[in-house]
């Protein structure tokens, strides 16, 4: 038992819950990449699983932050890419763009911020915003909702105040 840690009991259902949750979403998502003709290394969504079922209580991880954080990363790459061409240096700019974009509309979600990379570095299309970015960041909110309300019993999204 040492290894595990001194976490409660109930931290540790909370873990393997939402493990298996994360375990679930991303295979999920492997089979979609697989469905949409994106290799799963493009798909940018490994890491917000992390976090919205992780730390579903945690500011990055609510809809407004992951659906468009997302959004407006993926936006922004596209247009660093329509202005600049698929350029190393523009990559990188592009996530600078995104991380000000997402602070600005206040949806700053960290995981989102390999969108821009992927855009401009792989030269993707436009078709790249509907499907994966929007059509996998739609289920995937919506997964966790369902996950968290009805499976792991956590309230999603955190209650406002």
């Amino acid at each position: 038992m040492a290894l595990i840690g001194r976490g409660s009991r109930r931290e540790l259902v909370a873990g393997t819950v939402a493990g298996i949750g994360a375990a679930i979403a991303v295979g999920t998502m492997e089979w979609c990449s697989v469905a949409a003709g994106y290799p799963l290394a493009v798909i940018p969504f490994a890491t917000s699983i992390v976090l919205v079922m992780g730390s579903p209580e945690a500011a990055p991880a609510q809809p407004r932050a992951l659906i468009g954080g997302h959004l407006v990363s993926a936006l922004a790459g596209f247009a660093v890419l329509c202005l600049t061409g698929p350029h190393a240096w523009a990559a990188a700019a592009a996530v600078g763009v995104a991380i000000f974009a997402m602070v600005l509309t206040d949806t700053f979600h960290p995981p989102a911020g390999i969108s821009p990379l992927l855009i401009v570095s792989g030269n993707l299309q436009w078709s790249f915003l509907l499907a994966p970015v929007l059509a996998g960041v739609l289920l995937l909110a919506a997964f966790a909702y369902g996950w968290h309300r009805w499976v792991s019993r956590r309230p999603w999204p955190r209650p406002t105040l």
